[in-house]
């Protein structure tokens, strides 16, 4: 049976915490495939201004270079308008309707989740890992959900503190990567 992981999010932008996870979440879940999936919109933070899709896409494409395990699906990017995970997951059960799927969730969302759009069957349909940050402690999963917490490779990194790094002038090399340090510059990103 093949194990796939989903990993959804605005990566707005990818930084070495995300790869972090994704390494964490293929060793430890034994993922045979693991899928970046970039949000158009959270439904839980209506008015936050995103760099542009391809942007986010491009950032993505730099860091996940040579990462044969891992691959970008741009699905909700291309539906536009609010991203519902529920739509996402139900595509991938109908495209691999024999796989276990894992979706990746930070810490923060568990609370959240029994407010998620067709919460009950979406905890059907997927398990969820969730990913604590340093020093946090991950809340059980609510009714129905199910899944587990990754261990993992804790990295106190977010993308809002590399965004205010950038506007204050600060360097982002060792947090993102060269390459997408160097796609934030040229494309003027997050000023």
């Amino acid at each position: 049976m093949q194990r796939i992981g989903l990993f959804g999010g605005s990566f707005n932008p990818v930084h070495l915490g995300h790869l972090l996870v994704a390494q964490a979440a293929r060793e430890e879940l034994q993922l045979s495939r693991l899928f970046f999936i970039p949000a158009a919109q959270s439904p839980f933070k209506p008015g936050r201004v995103l760099a542009p899709a391809e942007a986010r896409l491009q950032m993505l494409r730099l860091a996940l270079a040579g990462q044969t395990d891992c691959e970008i699906d741009d699905q909700e990017l291309e539906r536009g308008g609010v991203s519902y995970t529920v739509d996402t997951v139900r595509d991938y059960v109908r495209r691999f309707p024999a796989a276990q799927l894992f979706y990746l969730i930070g810490a923060d969302h568990v609370p959240q989740l029994p407010k998620w759009r067709e919460a009950d069957g979406l905890a059907r349909l997927v398990e969820f890992v969730v990913i604590a940050r340093p020093g946090q402690i991950a809340a059980p999963l609510p009714t129905p959900f199910r899944g587990e917490t990754l261990n993992g490779f804790p990295l106190g990194v977010s993308s809002s503190q590399i965004r205010e790094r950038v506007r204050a002038g600060l360097p982002i090399e060792l947090l993102v990567g060269s390459a997408v340090a160097e796609a934030i510059r040229n494309n003027r990103l997050y000023l």
